[in-house]
């Protein structure tokens, strides 16, 4: 298999960057992650509203919508709700401590 290419691997470290992002403390606030979250939201909504014509209105399809649009209605409300906490200073001024600093200090216990 040849070696990857540049691309390939700018690809490959913009998507491992994309999920350390993700999944770190405060990310839920992250206006990327807000807008992908909305995307997938409309674009599930888009789906249901395709289906409900092409099955000449299913009601199981629109119990589905309701659903979906109560769930995105709850994660925006969520959202609404957490940026109302105020950050405390301490957790403002942390530094974000080293990972292998961490995992050596698991392996110690």
């Amino acid at each position: 298999m040849p070696p990857p290419t540049t691309n390939e691997a700018t690809q490959a470290d913009s998507l491992a960057s994309f999920f350390s992002n993700i999944l770190s403390p405060g990310s839920s606030l992250h206006p990327t992650f807000l807008l992908i979250v909305d995307c997938a939201f409309l674009l599930l909504l888009l789906l249901f509203i395709t289906l409900a014509f092409v099955t000449s209105g299913n009601p199981h399809i629109f119990a589905l919508m309701g659903i979906e649009l109560c769930l995105w209605a709850s994660v925006k409300w969520f959202v609404y709700e957490l940026k109302k906490i105020p950050v405390s200073e301490e957790r403002r001024n942390e530094e974000p401590e080293d990972n292998t600093s961490k995992s050596e200090s698991k392996k110690a216990i």
